[in-house]
């Protein structure tokens, strides 16, 4: 067995948004995935919003797929602390996704009043214990918690053995970390990893940032990030997530085609480790 196949590797619901969310199980499963992460509440208003929380009858179709394929739930998203958040309210969410299988959480920072912030990461890290879920803040550069700095300080303002940070390749890029910045976290507080790739140039205005992160990323070894420098600075066991949106390619290339590049792509990264 080749270095590459022993990791762990993750079909990210952004990768393949166009499809619902058993499909997103059907396509991980036919592009040779272990797992998959399942956006069980919209990023924005313009996502579609799926039945996928509670016992609905799609989540027992990604149920019985998940059983069928022998794929397994990874990470479920997104989880935004906003201003107004009341945390509780992410529990039937949370359940869900332990019902599938999911132990690792994304959660998003978006209320700039930093004691509120770690209070609400800290509840909800504490809702999420129980059902054996991680809590794993992802820094970008438009939100709350902009970078590894600002991530770490989050964590140890929280202080729960289940919080933890996830690095995603184009917002460590973009907030000017390097992989030397990924010293400064804790091994026991990088769960997963996500994967994707970028050209060089950095946008500079938000709206540019936010669309290119959203819409149009590059897969793995196509663009100019340090991924190389990112996979080595990171556990050699957590699992990896590919989270590659790419709309224009979307429009003449099937989600499962897609997976399957993007999947022997990282492969071929991991293969040189």
């Amino acid at each position: 067995m080749t270095k590459a196949t022993k990791r762990q590797i993750s079909l990210g619901a952004l990768t393949v948004m166009e499809l619902a969310p058993d499909s997103m199980v059907a396509c991980a499963a036919d592009a040779g995935y272990d797992c998959v992460g399942l956006r069980l509440l919209p990023a924005t208003r313009e996502e579609p919003s799926w039945p996928c929380v509670g016992d609905t009858p799609l989540v027992r179709e990604i149920e019985r797929r998940l059983a069928d394929t022998g794929v397994r739930m990874l990470d479920i998203e997104i989880f935004r602390l906003l201003p107004e958040t009341g945390v509780e309210n992410f529990l039937p969410a949370l359940e869900t996704g332990a019902r599938l299988g999911a132990t690792q959480v994304l959660v998003g920072a978006y209320d700039p009043e930093p004691e509120r912030l770690a209070d609400r990461f800290a509840a909800l890290c504490d809702l999420g214990a129980p059902l054996g879920l991680s809590m794993n803040i992802e820094p970008m550069p438009w939100t709350e918690v902009k970078n590894v700095v600002q991530g770490v300080r989050l964590l140890d303002a929280v202080d729960r053995h289940n919080a933890g940070l996830l690095v995603d390749p184009i917002h460590f890029d973009r907030a000017g970390d390097v992989p030397a910045s990924i010293d400064r976290i804790s091994r026991a507080r990088l769960r997963y990893v996500q994967i994707c790739d970028a050209p060089a140039e950095r946008p500079t205005d938000k709206e540019t940032l936010i669309f290119h992160a959203r819409n149009e990323r590059l897969m793995p070894g196509d663009g100019a990030l340090d991924l190389m420098g990112i996979l080595r600075a990171m556990p050699h066991d957590i699992p990896i997530a590919v989270e590659v949106p790419m709309k224009t390619l979307a429009r003449d290339v099937s989600a499962l085609e897609r997976a399957k590049r993007i999947r022997a792509k990282t492969e071929a990264l991991l293969a040189m480790l």
